[in-house]
């Protein structure tokens, strides 16, 4: 069965200089859209009732990194969830913007506001979420599943070699985890190591009898690209077991129609609420001077995909920043 959607008229770039994009449709009506900013030193929030609103809306800091201590360097890929009548925001942020061994030095925090408009009221610290080993991690996500809610993060255990690996572990309360932290995936195909051994970014949705955990793999430039986990909705979330692993990228780097690195996503839903849209970024050149991560041209995107008879997305490839309409096959 082949789907043809030629409703979308999302322009792209959608939001400029914004990598790690994070899009949420909430039941006000309102798409919240957050992500890195290249200064790394603030986390911003817009909203809009259309996703193209987004683009225009006008971005409101929320939360700035200290001078100095555990959340004063390099704050990285926000996310804004709601959760039990409250709004939360998870975050990267490290001492430092020097590296040790090749590591960051980023832990995972939280943030709370109890106003029903996030733009609005006051948002709490609710401190670092903890885990097995105080070590470099970063990207927490979170989702509910059968009444139970998880957090999924990428962490480096110390006795593995690379840069960090995939873990899901069920939560007590929205910035603390609780029992034994699981790893899903760690680096090991080819195109997960390159540049750097890295499993990071993981989103999630939850379609067709399945949970899917999309994430990103290797150095931030043009190798930069998505993988794929996938349990069925009724095994057991924490068991290793319950997970496979596609043994090739899902969406990469597309020489063609000039799109780079693409990864770092989230998942939201057309305005209609009838098809998935992948919400990430990617550069327009291949070519980086000095490090990628201070590259400011990550810019956020958006492409409608679709699912095959099995049950399984197909993102397709990343389309030209020239096309207004796409085909999704």
């Amino acid at each position: 069965m082949t789907l043809t959607i030629t409703a979308n008229t999302y322009r792209n770039p959608f939001i400029e200089q914004r990598a790690d994009p994070w899009v949420y449709k909430h039941a006000d009506g309102f798409y919240y859209f957050t992500g890195s900013v290249p200064a790394y030193d603030c986390i911003e929030l817009r909203r809009a009732k259309t996703l193209d609103g987004l683009r225009e809306a006008e971005p409101k800091v929320v939360w700035r990194k200290y001078d100095r201590g555990p959340m004063s360097a390099n704050i990285w890929a926000p996310e804004i969830h709601y959760i039990e009548g409250k709004w939360y925001i998870y975050f990267a942020a490290a001492r430092t913007a020097e590296t040790k061994a090749g590591l960051f030095d980023h832990r995972m925090f939280v943030l709370e506001n109890e106003s029903a408009n996030p733009l609005e009221g006051s948002w709490i610290e609710k401190g670092q979420i903890f885990t097995k080993w105080e070590s470099f991690s970063l990207d927490a996500t979170t989702f509910e599943h059968k009444g139970v809610r998880y957090l999924v993060w990428p962490q480096k255990d110390p006795s593995i070699e690379g840069n960090s690996n995939l873990y899901i572990a069920e939560m007590e309360n929205p910035w603390t985890i609780k029992g034994e932290q699981v790893m899903l995936s760690k680096p090991e195909f080819d195109w997960e190591v390159i540049g750097y051994k890295v499993n990071e970014g993981p989103a999630v949705i939850k379609r067709n009898g399945k949970v899917f955990i999309a994430y990103s793999a290797s150095a931030t430039d043009h190798h930069y690209c998505m993988g794929l986990l996938w349990a069925n909705e009724e095994a057991d979330l924490l068991d290793p077991a319950s997970w496979t692993k596609s043994p090739t990228p899902v969406f990469q780097t597309s020489e063609e129609n000039g799109q780079y690195g693409p990864g770092h996503n989230s998942f939201t839903v057309t305005e209609d609420g009838k098809h998935d849209v992948l919400v990430y970024h990617a550069r327009s050149y291949k070519e980086i001077e000095g490090d990628p991560l201070y590259d400011p041209n990550r810019h956020a995107r958006l492409k409608l995909f679709t699912w095959d008879k099995d049950g399984f997305p197909q993102f397709g490839e990343p389309l030209p920043d020239t096309m207004n309409m796409e085909k999704v096959k």
